[in-house]
């Protein structure tokens, strides 16, 4: 949708607050995201989680073995996130990173945005795909959730309909799959979400 909506300082945000009071805070994997996990065959392979926040799902990802890299634009939430592993051995490279001018190398198995791509406005939106569609390695994944058309409450990121997600993405990769769900986190109800599959070719 394009109203136009006033999204906070990520940086003052994660300053802050103590990331178990955010909105988005989940402690478990996205159950979104476990379902496609299962039903991908995905038990390995190089991960990029954009926009990880809290790190949950990164570190949850990298105890099952996967190799992670998880970036945020927030200096502060990578420094928070990577503390609370430290020591544990984990494979998983924290990194600071604006994924619309990022610094990122090599190429990823598997991409999962969970509430990243929503914050952006429509003039970001084309560079945000063709970041990553460059960092997908063919025939890649991307998991993508954000908030649907569907949830009416004020404030928050853009919302769209699956006929946005086909106009933004069909260009760059195939969708698989895509389908109304929920964000689980501290908000309840749970708002109204898109999860969407999409595969580089």
């Amino acid at each position: 949708m394009t109203q136009e909506r006033s999204l906070p300082n990520w940086e003052e945000l994660y300053q802050e607050q103590e990331v178990e009071s955010m909105p988005w805070f989940n402690p478990n994997l996205d159950p979104d995201i476990e379902k496609s996990l299962t039903k991908l065959n995905f038990t390995t392979g190089n991960v990029l989680d954009i926009g990880t926040g809290p790190g949950t799902q990164a570190i949850i990802l990298a105890e099952r073995g996967f190799q992670v890299t998880a970036t945020d634009l927030s200096e502060t939430a990578i420094q928070k996130a990577a503390a609370k592993v430290q020591g544990r051995g984990l494979n998983i490279n924290w990194q600071q990173d604006d994924i619309l001018n990022s610094k990122l190398q090599g190429e990823f198995d598997l991409i999962i945005d969970r509430g990243c791509f929503h914050v952006f406005p429509p003039e970001s939106r084309q560079t945000y795909v063709n970041v990553v569609y460059s960092l997908l390695k063919p025939q890649g994944y991307l998991l993508l959730k954000c908030f649907c058309y569907l949830e009416t409450r004020e404030g928050g990121p853009y919302r769209f309909t699956p006929e946005d997600i086909g106009e933004i993405f069909s260009s760059k990769l195939q969708i698989v799959s895509l389908e109304e769900t929920v964000y689980f986190g501290n908000i309840a109800p749970h708002p109204l979400a898109l999860f969407s599959v999409m595969q580089k070719s």
